[in-house]
């Protein structure tokens, strides 16, 4: 935990916050705080619109108590927290335990809108587990905001049908760039520090059925690639992610 993240409904006073949940647990266990510590704190940024201002909500924090009935600290806020990806990562709904990854790895890389849909290779039963339910879904964001020290919690959409989802939904986000589909059989090599919002869209580990490959090329579309490694779904978002990020060396 590199960032204490704190809600609304944890301050006691204008400038303190009480903790007795999993972040106490953390604290006392593996940051071993004591009176007196300064900690990085950020408070949650909800649902900002795109192109949205992030608020100043991280500073640090000093501890005032941290025992086995609370963590106290005294918060003093004003920083922002780190620009923003650009791009909008829409992956086929996979199994609940890649799902997690995939959820705090992008939200560490920056990601501000994730998309998730269904396709033929997508089991049906993934739709009903507990891992897409808002609270479980919210907590992997956080846990993604606590380890790259960020406090815009990103959106989350579900599309349960595939050609609702291709026809309308990506069909819209290409007003604002362009749409990327990640796939072995890409005929380009996936484009390198992409400046600008885009929208990259990755199928199920078995890859896309000949019908919705078509589908997405006839939209106008472009598919890309890796190169021939089947890739699992996490290795296959962090890689792209790190391959479309701009270089900010020297920013």
């Amino acid at each position: 935990m590199n960032l204490i993240v704190i809600e609304p409904e944890d301050f006691v006073a204008a400038d303190r916050v009480r903790l007795i949940d999993r972040r106490l647990v953390h604290a006392r266990k593996h940051l071993r705080l004591a009176a007196g510590d300064r900690v990085r704190v950020g408070l949650v940024d909800e649902a900002r619109g795109d192109g949205e201002a992030a608020a100043a909500n991280l500073g640090h924090g000093e501890v005032l108590r941290c025992d086995h009935e609370a963590l106290e600290l005294r918060v003093e806020l004003g920083s922002r927290p780190p620009a923003p990806s650009l791009v909008t990562l829409a992956i086929a709904l996979p199994r609940p335990h890649t799902l997690e990854k995939v959820l705090q790895q992008g939200t560490a890389l920056g990601v501000k809108r994730f998309i998730f849909f269904h396709s033929r290779r997508v089991e049906k039963s993934y739709w009903g587990a507990s891992a897409i339910e808002p609270a479980a879904v919210r907590r992997q964001l956080l846990l993604g905001l606590e380890q790259c020290v960020d406090t815009v919690v990103p959106q989350v959409e579900l599309h349960p049908r595939f050609l609702p989802f291709v026809e309308d939904r990506l069909v819209a986000l290409r007003e604002r760039g362009p749409v990327l589909v990640a796939d072995p059989e890409g005929p380009r090599p996936c484009p390198r520090a992409v400046a600008g919002p885009l929208c990259l869209v990755l199928g199920p580990e078995g890859g896309f059925v000949p019908f919705e490959r078509a589908r997405l090329l006839a939209l106008g579309h472009e598919l890309v690639s890796l190169g021939p490694r089947i890739l699992r779904v996490e290795t296959a978002a962090i890689a792209l992610l790190a391959r479309l990020a701009p270089d900010r060396v020297g920013e």
